[in-house]
């Protein structure tokens, strides 16, 4: 028998979701999913796969599973899952407002190039579903200063999880740390973020951060396990993709919004790192939207 619960909070100006917590005991997200808002899904029971952007990781229960706004997900269950989901918009809660005192912008979210997982160990259960429970009360009885106090329990919540991934992946947290190497990295992923459609070179980057090619290509394979030109393409890929099922843009406007003139090459790039082509990948998500 399918079980959920939510509780769910409106913003009154746009009628649209601002912060919801739910229960589940059944199988959830099994379809491609993109949300304008961040999600955090603890499993507390169950087994299973989850695909995010270009990845597909495995996880066990206790584990978090964290995704950005726009962020393409889709949960793969092996046994029969339950759990928790936090979902919250960003007009409630900004996480680039807050990165000072929060610091999960890079951590939980917003890193392409990470595991979205957070283990929970048993010390910190009981402190998070205590928070959980909070936040569930606090959007159902309405009152003075609820938004003080819900954004006060998400804090919280996502400070435990941030600290969690930072020590279960210091790789990704190195950005943090304010060694020269780290910093380069944090500033080339910036720099692909935003100039990934007009820039494939690896050279280009080099260039705007000051680096030779061979020293910048050495600090990539070292955190990353990848070289800057794979980096360039996953950045590609991942928003040719979201443009295949998000729009009805044809492959060839798709190719020249992201830097490609020849149509052609475009489909080749693309075929050769999702092993389909565009419009096969196109007809193949368009069946499993649900």
């Amino acid at each position: 028998m399918l079980q959920t619960s939510n509780h769910t909070l409106i913003d009154p100006k746009t009628g649209n979701l601002a912060f919801k917590v739910m229960t589940f005991e059944h199988n959830i997200f099994e379809s491609l999913q993109r949300f304008n808002y961040y999600t955090l899904v603890w499993v507390t029971g169950g087994t299973g796969r989850v695909q995010a952007d270009l990845s597909e990781y495995e996880f066990t229960e206790n584990t978090v599973l964290s995704f950005s706004l726009y962020q393409p997900f889709k949960i793969l269950p092996e046994t029969q899952l339950k759990g928790i989901v936090i979902h919250f918009h960003p007009d409630f809660f900004c996480i680039y407002k807050h990165h000072k005192e929060v610091a999960c912008d890079g951590v939980l979210f917003n890193n392409m190039y990470g595991a979205p997982l957070v283990s929970l160990p048993e010390t910190s259960r009981q402190t998070l579903q205590l928070l959980a429970e909070q936040m569930k009360e606090g959007i159902r009885i309405k009152g003075f200063a609820q938004y003080e106090l819900l954004v006060s329990y998400l804090k919280i919540f996502l400070i435990m999880l941030s600290r969690l991934k930072s020590e279960q992946y210091p790789q990704q947290a190195t950005d943090m740390t304010g060694d020269d190497e780290p910093f380069v990295l944090q500033n080339l992923k910036d720099c692909i973020e935003a100039h990934y459609k007009k820039k494939h070179a690896v050279s280009d980057y080099a260039d705007m951060l000051a680096i030779t090619p061979k020293a910048l290509a050495k600090i990539t394979k070292r955190h990353y396990k990848k070289t800057v030109t794979a980096l360039i393409s996953d950045r590609i890929i991942i928003e040719a993709k979201r443009e295949l099922y998000l729009t009805n843009k044809t492959v060839k406007e798709i190719a020249y919004d992201l830097g490609y003139n020849d149509e052609y090459y475009f489909s080749r790039f693309f075929k050769k790192n999702v092993e389909v082509s565009p419009q096969v990948y196109r007809e193949t998500v368009g069946s499993d939207r649900g």
